[in-house]
């Protein structure tokens, strides 16, 4: 069992940058593959990336790639991702979970708002 907690979201213009993270409890973070998620306003839930365990195998949406990039510490139990060149269209709560998702994991998620 883990509990997640997301932190980072923010306000950020067209262009910036911004990066989120998830840390975990438990001592089984390590042994996850795991994923960030998005849902943005009136829609569903979706896939954005996830990161194998030992930083292996990295998957990301089409519409992210080259832009965000997925990152984990297991020594912190901590998952970030780095979204660069953010456009209006990220604009979503975005949550961490593992991949496949587990849903008991769900938290809060953190607000990501790309707007001038």
């Amino acid at each position: 069992q883990m509990q997640l907690v997301e932190s980072g979201g923010g306000l950020v213009q067209p262009g910036g940058s911004l990066k989120i993270s998830c840390v975990a409890s438990g001592r089984t973070f390590s042994t996850y593959r795991m994923a960030w998620f998005r849902r943005a306003p009136g829609k569903e839930r979706d896939l954005v990336s996830y990161i194998n365990r030992d930083s292996g195998a990295i998957w990301y949406t089409d519409s992210v790639k080259g832009r965000f990039k997925i990152s984990r510490d297991d020594r912190r139990n901590t998952v970030y991702l780095q979204m660069n060149s953010l456009k209006p269209e990220d604009t979503a709560v975005y949550y961490c979970n593992t991949y496949p998702p587990v849903e008991n994991f769900w938290a809060q998620g953190t607000q990501v708002t790309v707007s001038s």
